[in-house]
């Protein structure tokens, strides 16, 4: 497990959030982690190398469509959300939150982990227990945010890139 850490949480304030399957978690993941890196550069990395990770690879073909219809349900009462990439292992989302970030991340993925064990036929701990979320500093930073989330499966070389990104502005 990776450490904690820490969260920035405000009403009407966008963010950007990762979060990943708990079998993607391995010592490279925890060795970043340890690392003196700050916090933003330990994400890209973590992001690269799961990317490639055949660890914790659950949210595949019909998982997708439950992924984001689900994560589509909490607008507005939980956040406004503007895009989603469902990667393999991991998750990347971009929101205007509506109630504290904990809330949101545990509806998140209390939901998700019922849904997609089910699915699967399956019990147990899905998510790792961790998140990273950075608060969007400007409209630069939200369109490089939003870049991001849109390129993550076209980069990492996904055949089905197209169905794991939802985006209010396509």
């Amino acid at each position: 497990m990776i450490n904690k850490l820490h969260h920035y949480s405000q009403i009407n304030a966008y963010q950007f959030v990762t979060f990943r399957t708990l079998a993607s978690v391995d010592d490279y993941l925890l060795k970043i982690n340890d690392s003196t890196l700050n916090e933003s550069n330990k994400q890209l990395h973590i992001d690269n190398y799961l990317d490639k990770s055949d660890k914790g690879r659950v949210l595949n073909s019909e998982v997708i469509p439950l992924v984001l219809d689900y994560c589509k349900t909490l607008e507005t009462e939980y956040y406004n959300l503007i895009c989603i990439s469902v990667m393999p292992n991991h998750i990347h989302m971009l929101f205007k939150q509506n109630k504290n970030m904990p809330k949101i991340v545990q509806k998140l993925k209390g939901g998700l982990s019922f849904l997609i064990n089910k699915h699967l036929n399956q019990k147990g701990k899905l998510w790792d227990e961790n998140y990273f979320d950075k608060a969007i500093r400007d409209e630069s930073n939200f369109q490089v945010t939003y870049d991001y989330i849109k390129n993550n499966a076209v980069k990492a070389g996904l055949a089905d890139a197209k169905i794991r990104f939802y985006g209010v502005f396509e």
